[in-house]
Formats: C-alpha cells, sequence, structure tokens
C-alpha cells in the first residue's frame, strides 16, 4: 500500500487530537465510537480515501484499545511509534498542547514514513494474555511495596497493631489476586495451541521460568513482532554497544539504559539461577571470573546466551536439549 496522507494522533484518555501533515487540518474527537465515526467524516471532508492513510501515534496502553479495533475494523492502516523517537527527533523545541503534540506526530510520521510498519490485527488470545500479565506484574510490584513498608512498621510496631495487620490482610488478598492472574494465563496458554507450544520450548531451558516465557512471548508477540534476537536484545537492554569517539574517547563495550526494565530483571533471574543450575553456563561464568572478568559483565553475556537459546528453540521447533551434561 503506498501511503499518500500522514495523521498524527495525540490521545488521552478522553480526547483525541488528529492533524494531517501537509495540509494542517486538525480535529479534535471525543475517546469513544461516537467521536471515531466524526474521524470518518472528516476525511470524507478532506476527500481523503481511507486506504491512503496512515495514522501514527504513540504507545499510550490502554486509552488507545477502542481505536485501534475502530481502525482495524474500517481497514485505516495505522501504527504505534515511542514517544521518546519522537521527542528526540524534534530537537529544540518549545510550547506544548494537544494540538501542537499531534502535528509533532504527524510531522515525524511525514519524515519516517518509508520506515513506517503497518500494525497487524492482535491475535484476541495474545492480547488477553498481555493485559493478564500487565496485571500480573502490577501485582506483583504492589505486593512488593506493602512487604517493604510492613517490615519497616514491624521493625517499631507490635505484631498485634493495627497498622501491621492491615499491611498483612493486604498482602495475602494479593497474593490471592496473584495466584488467580496465574490461572487465567495457563488456561489461556492451555487452551490455545500456538501459545502452548512456545511456552512448553521456552520453559524446557533451564533458568526459563514460566513468568519469563510467559513474558517473552507478549513481548515478542509470540516471535512475531521480534524475529531477530539481536533486536529483541537491543529492546530488552542486553545488547552491548561499542563506545568509542576519535582518539580520546575508547570506552569499554555498554549496554543502553534504554531498555525494557521488565525483561532485563527477569533475564538478569534467568542468568542467576541457570549459573546456579545449568553445568555449562556455570563453569563458564567460573571460568571467566578466574580470569578476573567482572561478575556483572559475565551475567549479561549469559542473559544474552539465554535470549538466544529462547530463540533457537522456537525456530527448530525442538525442546533444549543439554549437550554438556551428555557430553559429560
Amino acid at each position: 500500500m503506498k501511503v499518500q496522507h500522514i495523521i498524527g494522533a495525540d490521545l488521552c484518555k478522553k480526547s483525541i487530537d488528529f492533524v494531517l501533515h501537509g495540509l494542517n487540518s486538525y480535529l479534535k474527537i471525543e475517546n469513544s465510537i461516537s467521536g471515531f465515526k466524526l474521524l470518518l467524516s472528516w476525511l470524507r471532508q478532506q476527500k481523503i480515501s481511507t486506504s491512503k492513510v496512515m495514522i501514527v501515534m504513540e504507545h499510550t496502553g490502554l486509552y488507545s484499545y477502542h481505536l485501534e479495533e475502530f481502525l482495524h475494523q474500517h481497514h485505516i492502516s495505522f501504527t504505534k511509534v515511542s514517544a521518546l523517537a519522537i521527542k528526540r527527533s524534534l530537537g529544540l523545541v518549545r510550547g506544548k498542547s494537544d494540538r501542537i503534540d499531534a502535528q509533532r506526530i504527524a510531522r515525524y510520521g511525514f519524515e519516517k514514513r518509508d520506515q513506517l510498519i503497518a500494525q497487524t490485527r492482535p491475535d484476541k488470545s495474545l492480547q488477553r494474555l498481555q493485559m493478564l500479565h500487565s496485571t500480573r506484574e502490577r501485582l506483583v510490584r504492589n505486593k512488593a511495596s506493602m512487604s517493604c513498608a510492613l517490615k519497616e512498621y514491624q521493625a517499631v510496631l507490635k505484631q498485634q497493631d493495627p497498622i501491621i495487620e492491615s499491611h498483612l490482610k493486604l498482602i495475602h488478598e494479593l497474593d490471592q489476586h496473584i495466584k488467580a492472574m496465574d490461572q487465567q494465563i495457563k488456561g489461556i496458554i492451555i487452551g490455545q495451541n500456538e501459545l502452548k507450544e512456545s511456552f512448553q520450548l521456552l520453559t524446557s531451558i533451564k533458568g526459563v521460568g514460566k513468568v519469563l516465557a510467559v513474558a517473552t512471548i507478549v513481548k515478542t508477540e509470540n516471535f512475531t513482532r521480534f524475529t531477530n534476537p539481536r533486536k529483541f536484545s537491543c529492546h530488552c537492554g542486553t545488547a552491548p554497544f561499542e563506545h568509542s569517539s576519535g582518539t580520546s574517547v575508547r570506552g569499554k563495550t555498554r549496554v543502553s539504559h534504554l531498555a525494557d526494565k521488565e525483561m532485563k530483571t527477569l533475564l538478569d533471574l534467568a542468568a542467576k539461577s541457570a549459573i546456579q543450575h545449568d553445568k555449562e553456563i556455570r563453569a563458564y561464568y567460573l571460568r571467566r571470573i578466574e580470569e578476573g572478568k567482572s561478575k556483572r559483565s559475565t551475567r549479561n553475556i549469559i542473559r544474552n546466551k539465554i535470549l538466544y537459546r529462547m530463540f533457537a528453540v522456537i525456530k527448530r521447533r525442538t525442546p533444549f536439549i543439554d549437550d554438556y551434561s551428555r557430553a559429560a
């Protein structure tokens, strides 16, 4: 499809601002079905075919959920881009409003129009899995926060204090909700053959547990969004990059701080588990430490090794085989 018109969309909880690049035509609607119908009327007024349009928007979580469904139903192409990528492309800017933001997004889309890839309609099971996973992660964070506060109160208050009892009750309730999310996640994976196969292949790797397997399936959209392990490594913040310039800067390779922090943390936990339970990785880790290499850089190498193993088993469609133990 050849895109002739780029429209920037700035989404809020209750409203959406659209700007048509080049013509600077502007529309503000409610973030609702009735508002979306006004978008179609606006395009007709501009004498623009929906088949020649690309709407560019930022990742805004659930704010765009209903709009995406509407666009898919009416076969209007759209793409979601990183807010940071848009911000860094603008250079020095002054002033801010919803209309200006939509205009800037439209300009970014026009400049990058040859690189834009239209979003495909997501699989319903995968979409539901993503929501459940996000909810579970939020509950886990809340539980960790409550547990930390509980320890502080226990250091200064009696065990029967109402403050401590309320914290214990909330932590127990969060545990129950987390278990409920786990059951829902398990049900979706078991009920969808492709998800079930990917899950079983990933968990065949030592160090890769259920949470990391589900997170990887969600983040890669079951290995369709990222088909290259190097690209996913960049996304997770585990890929090392050169750091040098001329003759004055000769730094060591380093990872970028622009990363999916959740995936990076899960991969780090997987690396620590693999060091304990995978003989090959443990031998490699100890050898590197004896050579004077840093523990941090060695763990990052192991994180990447696990990540590459995940992509390998999915590509081969066969479980991971521990050649090291078999050779021993």
